[in-house]
């Protein structure tokens, strides 16, 4: 099996080039390998390879910088994901592609299902939503994953920053009202290699995309606020013996930024767990297996 990645150098494409490395051969590439705001050069390259199934882990994912740069934010979020589900449908391959909580208001106070309405209140949620009906509408046999609040070991991510500002700085104050699940980006990699293994040893699985083609919604279980993240950080680091700053709770009032961002984003992963059988760990024990892993 030949898979083509986007994204490789990202968070979760990082880990997709481990756990897929497993399943086929890997055309892992970064935006140095493809640049997704040529067309003509996403089709030029999936042409080359010829892959069995392409994976988009690429994306433009700066919330607030979306803002001011709503044409680079299309360009990467919609038109891209758009091409390359074209070029799936005429390949005759999947494709699976990676969405946000964003997609949702953050209204509300019950976890959001796959059928509930989308309404983004910000433009990069407008784009990764943009890119999900794109894909819908291809007619390409896809899985779109949609996560929330990925973070890793490596890269820049919510932990490496909080780890960073602990030891930097007296005080730190993070909300407290934003409310979502932690989710580990090697875990995210690790359920799309199960659904493609599933796919591969399927009788047919060309029917077993085609039965399955839809969105899903991946994250861990559990839900935290941003601030109750960052608690759960800094125990850890006290634990190892580091000084960290006091720790401030306050609303999103007082920490103003750019792209508004929704106030409960936690998804039912019910879906999932139903057509695959996958079901992530509570973000608490994901949490204690990345700082392991970092501080072993």
């Amino acid at each position: 099996m030949k898979i083509l990645l986007t994204g490789a150098n990202g968070q979760v494409g990082f880990e997709c080039q481990c756990s897929l490395a497993l399943i086929g051969e890997v055309i892992a590439l970064d935006r140095q390998g493809l640049d997704l705001t040529d067309q003509t050069e996403i089709e030029r390259v999936i042409q080359q390879h010829k892959p069995d199934i392409i994976v988009n882990a690429a994306a433009y994912t700066a919330v607030d910088k979306a803002e001011q740069q709503t044409e680079l934010a299309y360009s990467i979020n919609a038109t891209a994901p758009q091409i390359m589900a074209e070029q799936a449908k005429l390949l005759n391959i999947p494709l699976i592609h990676y969405s946000t909580d964003y997609v949702f208001n953050g209204q509300g106070q019950k976890p959001w299902s796959e059928q509930d309405p989308t309404n983004p209140i910000n433009v990069y949620g407008q784009t990764k939503l943009a890119g999900e009906q794109a894909i819908q509408a291809s007619g390409c046999n896809y899985v779109i994953l949609r996560t929330s609040w990925v973070y890793g070991a490596r890269g820049q991510n919510f932990l490496n920053t909080m780890q960073r500002l602990a030891t930097t700085l007296e005080q730190l104050s993070v909300v407290d009202d934003q409310i979502g699940t932690p989710t580990w980006s090697r875990h995210i990699a690790d359920a799309t290699a199960q659904i493609i293994g599933q796919a591969k040893s399927s009788q047919n699985p060309h029917q077993f995309w085609r039965q399955n083609s839809g969105v899903y919604h991946l994250t861990a279980s559990g839900k935290t606020s941003w601030h109750g993240f960052t608690r759960a950080i800094f125990d850890n680091m006290e634990q190892q013996g580091t000084t960290t700053a006091m720790l401030k709770a306050i609303p999103t009032s007082e920490y103003p930024t750019p792209a508004k961002r929704p106030l409960y984003s936690c998804m039912n992963n019910q879906k999932l767990a139903d057509t695959f059988g996958i079901r992530l760990l509570d973000w608490q024990a994901s949490l204690a297996l990345v700082l392991f892993s970092i501080n072993k």
